[in-house]
């Protein structure tokens, strides 16, 4: 098969939304998450290459974007994602809530703020990681907060709102280094209290959550269906040919970060006991214990992998793992979607020990081995506040500008938009 090479590929302009802030209308700013897909991207796929599509797939669902710009359009949607935080975000974003009712419970809930004792709260028992992260008096505060909603006489949709309003404020709340992607205590971070940033957030999701809930009751959406299910990618209980549109962002190699970054919330709401046992589940992760040099499926992938390993065979492990497991993801793909259903992927390349790790290129060859065509190959430039753009050359981390080791990575990426082969 002929090698595509997506650098001679121009940016399009069209694609890029540099001044747009999406990412904050509707229930999009619900929720902080790492490399966050744009919901105008979302949008514009669904306007201009299948408007009259029924179901909409999204198998990295994430925190939700594109099951809530299908909800927006009227779209059946259904999403999978194998971390139980991004399930959390991505029911709450997806579910609109009466305002009145909503409005009621946030009144009642912050009433009983004025009945927090400390010493109540001071010894309560959770993971030692939580008191690494979190000085005792915040940690007694958020332990109030948190037993407060769970006490609350409403309906398990208004909790779980609040209770995604608590995971997004942790991160604030804590020694973690606010500027940072990855876990690292600030020694020097004047920490906020808990109540303000509660109560700060939570007024603003309400109003995200009445724009929301206006604009689908205004369109007749509000019962559109929508599922998120906590599932792999590469083995899905969707059904087969059940699909008309796929859209969705792959994670990067060295996706396990995805897993450091949310063991705040994983620890509070006792998703995970085990941060090491919690990395093992994620596509492509240094901790599955791969020992193979090999990839299926692709000679451009297995260049690759030889490249890497010339500089050290774990890293080109790690790589070798990640595009073995998204070749199942392509497979998944084509058996999930309708006869002349499209495949729409938003994917990056990157860097490592100076040699080019071509995810794009290889997931194109990937799909169009199961029996995909090519529709369309956009490239887009990415705004540096939408995504982190440095790694270590070395580790292929997430890293700062003052990490003499560091290089830019993703610049741009890749709209690549594919089409299963009709029946004949």
């Amino acid at each position: 098969m002929q090698k595509v090479n997506f650098d001679k590929i121009e940016v399009n302009q069209d694609w890029a939304f540099d001044n747009v802030r999406s990412t904050e209308q509707w229930t999009h700013g619900y929720h902080r998450y790492p490399a966050k897909f744009l919901p105008n991207v979302v949008k514009k796929i669904i306007e201009d290459y299948a408007p009259d599509c029924e179901v909409i797939a999204d198998l990295f669902a994430g925190c939700g974007t594109t099951l809530v710009e299908a909800k927006i359009h009227g779209k059946v949607s259904v999403g999978t994602d194998i971390n139980p935080v991004a399930q959390m975000i991505t029911k709450v974003k997806t579910t609109p809530l009466a305002p009145e009712q909503l409005q009621d419970a946030y009144d009642s809930l912050i009433e009983n703020f004025d009945r927090f004792v400390e010493e109540d709260f001071a010894t309560i028992q959770k993971h030692e990681r939580i008191d690494y992260w979190f000085e005792s008096k915040h940690k007694a505060q958020i332990a109030f907060l948190y037993k407060t909603v769970a006490d609350m006489e409403t309906n398990e949709k208004i909790k779980a709102f609040f209770y995604v309003c608590i995971s997004h404020i942790l991160k604030n709340c804590s020694r973690w280094l606010q500027s940072s992607t990855k876990p690292q205590i600030d020694p020097v971070k004047k920490i906020p209290d808990p109540f303000d940033e509660f109560i700060r957030h939570c007024q603003k999701m309400i109003k995200s959550n009445n724009e929301f809930y206006t604009k689908l009751s205004e369109e007749g959406h509000l019962n559109t269906p929508c599922n998120i299910f906590l599932e792999d990618a590469r083995h899905t209980s969707i059904p087969s040919e059940s699909v008309d549109m796929i859209i969705t962002s792959p994670p990067y190699v060295t996706s396990y970060e995805y897993a450091d970054i949310h063991q705040l919330t994983g620890y509070w709401m006792e998703y995970i006991t085990d941060i090491h046992e919690f990395r093992k589940q994620f596509i492509g992760t240094s901790y599955s214990g791969n020992k193979s040099l090999e990839v299926n499926g692709s000679t451009q992938a297995q260049e690759i992998v030889d490249a890497l390993a010339q500089g050290g065979k774990h890293i080109a492990q790690d790589v070798a793992q990640y595009f073995n497991d998204m070749c199942d993801v392509a497979k998944e793909m084509h058996r999930i979607l309708k006869s002349g259903g499209y495949a729409c992927i938003v994917i990056g390349n990157t860097k490592i020990k100076e040699v080019q790790v071509r995810s794009a290129e290889v997931f194109y060859e990937f799909l169009q081995d199961t029996g995909l065509s090519e529709v369309s190959v956009i490239k887009r430039s990415i705004p540096y506040k939408l995504m982190p753009t440095l790694r270590d050359k070395t580790t292929g981390k997430f890293t700062k500008l003052d990490n003499p080791n560091c290089n830019k990575v993703y610049p741009n990426e890749y709209i690549i938009i594919m089409q299963k082969n009709k029946d004949k």
